[in-house]
This record gives C-alpha cells, structure tokens and sequence, in this order.
C-alpha cells in the first residue's frame, strides 16, 4: 500500500474514531465551550480578537488568488520561481471549492441545523443542545455543524503541501497550527463547538489527499 493510501486510510480511522467519541460523550462539546463562556457571556468578541478573525478568515483566499496571479504571470512569460503548475493550481481550487465550499458551507452548515452554543440555553440562548449528529435543532440555515471558517484555516494545508521538500513540513505545521487557531477562536466567540471544529479539520484533511490522488495519480508534483 502506497504511503498516501496509507495516510488516506489513517486520517479517516481518525475522523471515525473522533466522530464516535464526540457522538458517545457530547458532554465534551458543553465542557470546552464552558472554557470560554463567563459571566458576560463568551469571551471572544474584543477589538484584537474581531481583527484576528477577519484574518484567519480571508488568509485562505489571499494565499489562492496570489497562486493564481503567479500563475497567470508564469503563464504570460514573466520568470516566477514559486509559481504553481495547473495541475497544483486546479487542485488548490478544487480543494477549496469541494471542502469549504460544497462539503461544509453549501452541504452540511445548512441542513445539521444544529444551534451554535451562543444560540442555546446552557450559555444564555433559547435553543437546546443538539449533539452534532442530531441533524434536529433549530437553526434554520449557516448552523454549527460543522465550522466553515475552521476549513477554510485548515485548508491552508493544501498550499503548504506544495512547498518544496526542505520547507514542507515547516509548511505544514504552521498550515495545522493556523486551522487550530482559528477553531479556537470560533469557540471563543460561541459560534461553534469542538465537535464542529475537529470534524471540520479532518474532513478537509481528507478531502484534501482525496483530491491530491485523484488529480496526481502517483506522479510527481511537477
């Protein structure tokens, strides 16, 4: 079995196995949320931390529409040594397009209809609680499961896969340690819970080296 079907094959045990211990102890979902909520309500919400949303947020999109441009000049002839090909450029679109976009925004956020924690009653809301595979709550549209901005952040992994070989793993540490920091502040802000955060990242993760071996094929990364 070829490493990447080896890592394909791990992420999803993992995604699996997170899914079943979030399904099984919910109560895990209620306690982290606590960690951010006091007696003002949820702690995110000051000056730096609207800023530091805002750029978690629109990074992701800076960093495609920059590939894109570099590849545009490599294309007009201009000399760009870190432009992408077509093939890493069409699978950072479709990364974006299938993971945050259809998988997340279009797909699950609009159908879970599941309450963010702000919305329910155990942190001053009037929804109740739903565990994240309880697709019965009452939000109606742009629910809590699962967190878009969280998949968009962890989409960065997609470029950073890119780097050459000496920078690569850095790449992809800070690429993971981003999406992390933008789960964490979502939470802050009680817009989602560590169900919806977690499964988030993995889902991308997987979608991500789904994509890579569909659009590859085993060669090389040209």
């Amino acid at each position: 079995m070829s490493s990447v079907r080896v890592y394909i094959a791990l992420l999803l045990a993992l995604t699996c196995a997170s899914a079943l211990a979030l399904a099984l102890w919910p109560s895990l979902d209620l306690a982290t949320a606590r960690y951010f909520y006091g007696d003002s309500g949820f702690i995110g919400g000051a000056a730096f931390e609207r800023f530091a949303r805002a750029f978690f947020n629109v990074t992701p999109f800076v960093v495609l529409a920059a590939f894109g441009a570099l590849y545009a000049l490599r294309r007009a002839g201009v000399a760009t040594p870190y432009a992408p090909s077509g093939r890493a450029l069409t699978f950072l679109i479709a990364t974006m397009v299938i993971a945050p976009g259809l998988v997340v925004n279009l797909g699950l956020k609009d159908h879970a209809h599941r309450p963010r924690p702000v919305h329910t009653r155990d942190f001053g809301g009037e929804s109740e609680f739903r565990p994240w595979y309880k697709f019965d709550g009452g939000c109606v549209r742009n629910c809590s499961f699962v967190s878009g901005e969280a998949s968009e952040a962890f989409w960065m992994v997609a470029p950073a896969s890119l780097a050459p070989p000496p920078w690569r793993g850095a790449a992809i540490g800070a690429a993971l340690l981003f999406g992390a920091a933008t789960g964490v502040l979502r939470m802050a802000f009680g817009g989602h819970y560590l169900s919806d955060v977690v499964l988030a990242a993995l889902l991308t993760l997987l979608i991500i080296e789904a994509t890579r071996r569909a659009i590859w094929r085993g060669a090389p990364r040209d």
